[in-house]
This record gives C-alpha cells, sequence and structure tokens, in this order.
C-alpha cells in the first residue's frame, strides 16, 4: 500500500474562550469554524480513539501532550463510525505518521470528517485556564474575526442537551455470541465495551437510548450493559424508569454515563466537575480489593457520595486524585457499576476483570432463579 501524504496547508485561526482569553495558531482539517465546550485529555497517546468517542460528543478537546498525530489513522483503533467531537487543539499536530498500521494522517481524516481542530498553541496555558476556571465554552475562528463580539457570543450561547440523542443507535441490532444475551443499551456506546462482551462470548443486542424496560423485559436476557455517553445525566431522565423497570429482574452493569443514571435511578445525585477526568491515566482504588488500579477516563459529572447514604447503593471505588465515587454496589439486587472505561480503548486494561465479574454475576442469578 502507497500512502500519499497529505500536506497541510497553513490556516491561521484563533481559539477564543468565553473568558476573554485568545490564542493564536494555526488550523488543520476543514477551513471551518466549531464552537463547543472546551476540556483537556491528559493521554499520551490514544488520540483516534479519542476523536471517535461518542461521549466527546459537542467538545472540543485540548490534549496536553504536546505532539499529536505521529502515529496516524488506521482502521482498527475508531470507537465509533462518525466522529462527535466539535474539534482538537494541539500544541503541535505530525503530518508525516510513521507507523505501518496507518492509513493517513490526523489532517487528512479530519478534512474528510469535516472536523477542524488548532495546533500551534500553548496549551499548556489553556489547561491552566481551565483548571483554574473550570470547564468553559470557546469557538475556533478565522484570524480576522471579531474577539469581543465572539466573547459576547460564547456568553449567550446554550449547548443542547439531547447529546445522547444525537450519538445513540436510531435502530436495534445484533453482535451474535453463543454465551449470556446482554442488551447493551447505547447512550453513546463505544465499540470497546461491545468487543469486550463479544470477546467472553456474549451473544449482544444494541438497542437504543430510548428503550422501555417491558422491551427490554421481553427479549428476556441474562443481563443489560449500559453504555457510556455525553452531556449530563439528568437530560435522560427516561432512562431512570427503564432501570427501575428492570432493577431486581436481570443483573445489570452500568459505565461512566451508565454508572451515574443507576446512582439517579436508585435515589443519588450527581453534580458537575469542574473541569473533569479526561485520560488514560487516573488511579482508581477498588475498596473491597484494597487495590488500585490506573484507568482510563472521560466524565465531566460524579456521583455525590453523601447523596449514596440515603440510597441501597454502596460506594465500591474511589479516584485518589480528589477522592471523587468512581463505583457503586447495589446492596440488595443484581447491579453495580463504574465511572471510568474498564473497557479501556485507549488506555491501561487493569479493570477488564469487570467484565468477568458481570459474566460471574449473571451466572449467580441464574442460578438463583432457575
Amino acid at each position: 500500500m502507497y500512502l500519499v501524504h497529505f500536506m497541510m496547508i497553513q490556516k491561521i485561526k484563533k481559539l477564543i474562550l468565553e473568558t476573554g482569553e485568545v490564542f493564536l495558531g494555526e488550523g488543520f482539517g476543514a477551513d471551518c469554524e466549531t464552537t463547543g465546550e472546551v476540556v483537556f485529555n491528559t493521554g499520551m497517546t490514544g488520540y483516534q480513539e479519542l476523536i471517535s468517542d461518542p461521549s466527546y460528543c459537542g467538545q472540543m478537546v485540548c490534549m496536553t501532550y504536546p505532539l499529536i498525530g505521529n502515529y496516524g489513522i488506521n482502521r482498527d483503533d475508531y470507537e465509533s463510525i462518525e466522529p462527535a467531537i466539535k474539534g482538537l487543539i494541539v500544541k503541535e499536530i505530525c503530518d508525516l505518521p510513521s507507523n505501518f498500521r496507518s492509513q493517513m494522517g490526523l489532517e487528512e481524516f479530519f478534512t474528510r470528517k469535516n472536523l477542524c481542530g488548532i495546533s500551534g498553541i500553548d496549551t499548556r496555558r489553556l489547561t491552566r485556564v481551565i483548571r483554574n476556571k473550570g470547564v468553559v465554552k470557546g469557538k475556533i475562528v478565522n484570524a480576522d474575526a471579531d474577539e469581543n463580539q465572539t466573547v459576547n457570543e460564547l456568553i449567550n450561547t446554550t449547548f443542547p442537551t439531547d447529546q445522547v440523542a444525537s450519538v445513540s443507535t436510531k435502530g436495534n441490532y445484533a453482535s451474535p455470541g453463543r454465551g449470556f444475551k446482554v442488551v447493551l443499551v447505547d447512550f453513546g456506546s463505544k465499540n470497546g465495551i461491545l468487543r469486550e462482551l463479544n470477546h467472553r462470548d456474549c451473544d449482544v443486542i444494541v438497542v437504543s437510548h430510548n428503550i422501555t424496560a417491558e422491551d427490554i423485559l421481553m427479549i428476556n436476557p441474562d443481563g443489560v450493559m449500559l453504555s457510556n455517553g455525553p452531556g449530563d445525566p439528568k437530560d435522560v431522565p427516561q432512562a431512570l424508569d427503564m432501570i427501575r423497570g428492570i432493577l431486581g429482574k436481570i443483573p445489570i452493569f452500568g459505565i461512566c454515563l451508565g454508572h451515574q443514571l443507576i446512582a439517579l435511578a436508585c435515589g443519588a445525585q450527581t453534580f458537575k466537575l469542574k473541569f473533569g477526568h479526561r485520560g488514560g491515566n487516573h488511579p482508581v482504588l477498588d475498596l473491597k480489593r484494597n487495590k488500585v488500579a490506573i484507568t482510563s477516563q472521560n466524565h465531566g459529572y460524579a456521583v455525590d457520595q453523601e447523596s449514596l447514604k440515603n440510597t441501597d447503593l454502596e460506594e465500591t471505588h474511589i479516584a485518589l486524585n480528589d477522592r471523587t465515587n468512581e463505583g457503586v454496589r447495589h446492596k440488595i439486587h443484581p447491579c453495580f457499576s463504574v465511572q471510568y472505561h474498564p473497557e479501556a480503548s485507549p488506555g491501561p486494561e487493569d479493570a477488564a476483570y469487570l467484565f468477568d465479574e458481570f459474566i460471574d454475576l449473571m451466572k449467580e442469578f441464574k442460578n438463583v432463579t432457575v
């Protein structure tokens, strides 16, 4: 296979934040403007998985690692077919990747997908702004854009609350296996979750975010997986009725947004973090095992630990960086969840054992109910 070098055409762009900061850089990808919530990710690698992760819907991601794109884009590392990210912000973009799997560079991929990014800015300074002021709205604009006008537009910008609906599957589909039948509720699911279930020979049916408890019970699965997804969990109220309708009737495993939805359905509360957890290097303590796992994370909301005290949920995991909640288990029913991503993609696979625990939970429940 011959790889064509897709030359970057430098386009002077500016990243303007609602707080007034302006960063001058060079645009890459599509020659367009884009607005989103500006967040940062601490991963050194995994940019392809990040770009194609539906949980980043509506967000522009600042990569703290300075060089991005050096191993290109390949066919195997997609987490969804169509990216939902609004933009990428990097210090330096590599325009000539070196990797035997590479099919194209980041510049070409962004151009083909009509995505825009900005390079050549001080990403350390931008990360400090977000850490100090919290997540902010931002816009990548042409160099001649009026800065004051853009700031005023951003201040008055309200982002949509239907991100889950925009990234969830529009129709149910199956990924066959010969093992346990699992319904995967797609709130913006990554392919990595499906891969882990298929690796354990699960017979998976992927369904849309708005499925009802009655429809799930009609399928009669051995277990239900609640996926990751973007946005505020309180923007998906219909999912809470679904969870309450299957709780105690089918084993449930929730990841990220699925974790937050389980907490809300059981009476706990969630809140927005100042700047969120995003990266592949977050230490989490498993309170029962008394072991630490290095985890992949991508979330801007967390479960309020104090609110768990009035529920049937017990805390099972905590983040060691800020002591926030990272996992719960139901005291009565077969249901557990984690805030981080045990499927990794990208990141370490320390927590993949949780999928095995889900298999064990389905086995135990089946033996009890037979």
